[in-house]
């Protein structure tokens, strides 16, 4: 789940207190590219009861293709992980300054740094913060709008993101104790590379994920059991900011979180 520390709407609080309403007895906070909102929901979580896991959702690229890759019980306070985590933060700011920058050059001429940050609350900017900008200045009239006039790829005023590799991120998460699973594979769709992120140290794979078929689960249930991967699973809820769903709409049985927990225990997960 994420909160407004990446590209969700609600404080780490109100998370967990919607994933206790909607009976759920554990849950992991993935912000993208941060772990900020971790330790306010797990104290939170002592009041309502429930279980948080400390979790991350690391950006990486392949050949131009966005590929996540999470990070469930990583050692937040880990130096080695908090000082790329500080870099991954000075990398985002600087690619939204550079792309208010290129939007400038195209007249558009009244965002602001620090209005956009202050606005997010967050760490982890991203292109979504830029838009919910454009939107509120009136430049575009939805984020549809805004990606496909302003910052989508294909735009003058788009800037890469910074470049992390699929196996840095899983080499990075297994640093810091954590096991590495690969978000959305569904969504991603680059499972022929999903052997070499084994080679690398992969864990898991997200195998239920929310609007998925049947037939498309059942497919990456037999990745998994072929490459010896935990299967991991989730609702992906961003609150209001991914209206199509929401805390609770998968849900696993608990047994996955065990073997996840287990397997970040052993020894050949560290590197």
């Amino acid at each position: 789940m994420h909160t407004f520390y990446s590209d969700g709407s609600d404080a780490p609080e109100s998370v967990v207190e919607e994933a206790c309403h909607a009976g759920l007895s554990v849950i992991a906070i993935t912000d993208h590219d941060t772990m900020a909102g971790v330790k306010a929901a797990q104290e939170a979580a002592v009041k309502w009861g429930i279980e948080v896991v400390p979790g991350i959702e690391l950006s990486t690229e392949v050949a131009k293709k966005d590929i996540h890759i999470l990070g469930y019980f990583v050692d937040q306070n880990n130096p080695a992980f908090a000082k790329k985590l500080e870099e991954f933060r000075s990398a985002r700011f600087a690619r939204i300054a550079s792309m208010i920058e290129n939007l400038k050059k195209q007249g558009v001429n009244n965002l602001s740094f620090e209005e956009i940050k202050t606005e997010a609350n967050s760490d982890a900017l991203g292109r979504p913060h830029l838009a919910a900008a454009l939107i509120k200045k009136g430049w575009a009239a939805n984020y549809w709008e805004a990606f496909d006039k302003f910052i989508g790829e294909q735009c003058e005023a788009y800037v890469p993101k910074y470049n992390q590799s699929p196996k840095e991120a899983i080499a990075l998460i297994r640093q810091a104790g954590g096991v590495a699973v690969m978000a959305h594979p569904m969504v991603t769709n680059r499972d022929e590379l999903i052997p070499s992120f084994v080679e690398a140290g992969l864990g898991g794979i997200e195998v239920y994920y929310p609007n998925c078929p049947d037939a498309v689960i059942n497919f990456y249930e037999g990745l998994a059991r072929k490459y010896k991967l935990t299967m991991t699973g989730g609702s992906d809820a961003h609150g209001k900011n991914k209206t199509n769903t929401w805390i609770g709409k998968r849900r696993i049985p608990c047994e996955y979180v065990e073997q996840l927990r287990a397997r970040a225990k052993r020894p050949e997960n560290f590197v």
